[in-house]
């Protein structure tokens, strides 16, 4: 079989328009799988120039294959219907390994037709090294390359307004955009920079915070010589995803042309605010995982996908999501209605093994941040109680006994509620403490909570009698009888 390269492969290339900190699985299964559709749709014709940000010699550049890789995207579509699609992506120009070719690096900044920038160096990648100077060829922290970087670009540019870039970190942190903008302004301070080039990082540069959304799964290494067989050719920079994708931009709504989304069919939302995506984000997809794994777990299934397969946990989920979750939203209802939908096709992916207790990791801090919001503004409004928050919080308490089917269960949380846990089910089994108290004790940890959540109406009671009845029903049956299955 023939390499996968420029040679071979008689593919575009595109003016580099695009510069990315960044060459992992995920920013090419997300940015530049966008960045190469809307290049065949539309009228951007942009390359990509990625950058290396890291001193690691593991992994070969793009370059070996001329920037050209296969994304293989798979999952459910808006129909329920499975789906493989492969694309060989050709948005990429090259790769730069910033510590091995600094200056080529830094020449980018003299181009003229460059204006948007993409990162993702993990969530630990945007952070402040004092010890990080001008002159370091490169500087250690990634927004200290990328001062370096724009003071470069200023220099080169005079200070001119329409030199100015548009820069949007992808990295999974809140309002990524601004805390990237407040750190390169902590390198002018340090490196003492003129004024003007503040000035013009303000008023010529947007910092825009982003919310992405998509399971990149990586590269396929069980199964990678068999796609090679299949698509024909030999790649080794392949990468597999989910159908899924949401990209969301608070920014300028001038963006939107400069990516020439006009006509693209592509999920990429600019918005004025970005708080009620992450609040659908994590209210509906993570919110829903959260509710799911002790119910499903302590009802004897291992993975989501087969949680989802049993039409009781599909009931369940629904009426968590639609009936309990969707009202306490910003959102239009039609558009978190299309999210949620979006959100089960998800569970359902057959090419996608979640395991439940994998997921489980951390789940009381997961509960607070995920379902807890939910539940406040679901009991503010309708001054009730609601029965599938409930259940859930049943379902954990149970879980976190530590047993299923008499066999152990390796939990991993905060020390502090293992402990708890571990006590309150010992005074349970021996019969000095009350199942109510258990719960009490539990709900009333405001060392966790904030607050005490024995004070929400009804939810201390309705949460003692899920759990007995799980106790001596099991999950299913229980939930059976709340479902009205």
């Amino acid at each position: 079989m023939q390499a996968l390269n420029r040679k071979n492969f008689n593919k575009n290339k595109y003016p580099t328009k695009i510069m990315q900190y960044g060459e992992g699985n995920f920013l090419r299964a997300f940015i530049d799988w966008q960045i190469d559709k809307l290049n065949e749709t539309s009228d951007l014709n942009a390359g990509v120039a990625v950058i290396r940000p890291i001193d690691y010699d593991a992994i070969p550049l793009l370059n070996v294959q001329d920037g050209l890789y296969t994304t293989i995207i798979r999952g459910l579509n808006e129909q329920g219907e499975t789906v493989a699609d492969h694309r060989i992506i050709s948005s990429i120009n090259e790769e730069i390994p910033v510590y091995k070719d600094f200056p080529r690096y830094m020449a980018l900044a003299e181009n003229p037709d460059l204006k948007i920038i993409f990162s993702n160096t993990t969530e630990a990648g945007i952070e402040y090294i004092d010890t990080d100077r001008l002159d370091d060829a490169p500087a250690k922290a990634f927004p200290a390359k990328l001062t370096q970087w724009l003071f470069h670009r200023f220099n080169h540019f005079n200070g001119s307004a329409d030199s100015g870039m548009v820069i949007i970190p992808c990295e999974l942190i809140d309002y990524n955009g601004e805390k990237l903008k407040e750190i390169v302004f902590q390198y002018c301070q340090l490196w003492q920079l003129p004024e003007a080039f503040s000035s013009w990082l303000n008023e010529a540069n947007h910092f825009c915070s982003s919310l992405v959304d998509r399971i990149v799964t990586g590269f396929p290494r069980d199964e990678h010589q068999q796609l090679q067989e299949s698509l024909g050719y030999l790649d080794n920079f392949m990468v597999t995803a989910e159908y899924f994708h949401l990209f969301v931009i608070q920014g300028p709504q001038h963006l939107a042309e400069l990516l020439c989304l006009q006509d693209s069919d592509l999920n990429i939302k600019i918005v004025d605010d970005i708080s009620p995506y992450k609040q659908q984000k994590v209210g509906i997809l993570n919110g829903a995982h959260t509710a799911l794994v002790p119910l499903a777990y302590m009802a004897n299934i291992d993975s989501v996908g087969d949680a989802l397969a049993d039409p009781l946990f599909e009931k369940y989920l629904t009426q968590l999501i639609f009936a309990e979750i969707i009202p306490t939203l910003d959102l239009p209802e039609d558009e978190l209605k299309r999210f949620a939908n979006d959100v089960l096709n998800r569970f359902r992916n057959p090419y996608i093994c979640h395991l439940l207790l994998a997921i489980s990791l951390n789940s009381m801090t997961k509960f607070k941040t995920r379902i807890l919001p939910q539940l406040h503004t679901y009991v503010k409004t309708n001054n009730a109680v609601p029965n599938m928050m409930a259940l859930a919080i049943a379902g954990q308490i149970l879980m976190y006994k530590g047993l299923r089917n008499e066999q152990q269960i390796e939990l991993s949380d905060a020390p502090q509620w293992l402990e708890l846990f571990n006590t309150l089910w010992h005074d349970f089994d021996n019969n000095t403490l009350s199942l109510n108290t258990l719960v009490e004790q539990v709900l009333g940890a405001q060392w966790h909570w904030e607050s005490d959540l024995n004070g929400l109406p009804e939810l201390t009671a309705t949460v003692t009698a899920h759990l007995r009845n799980m106790l001596t029903e099991g999950v299913a049956t229980t939930l059976t009888n709340q479902l009205g299955q």
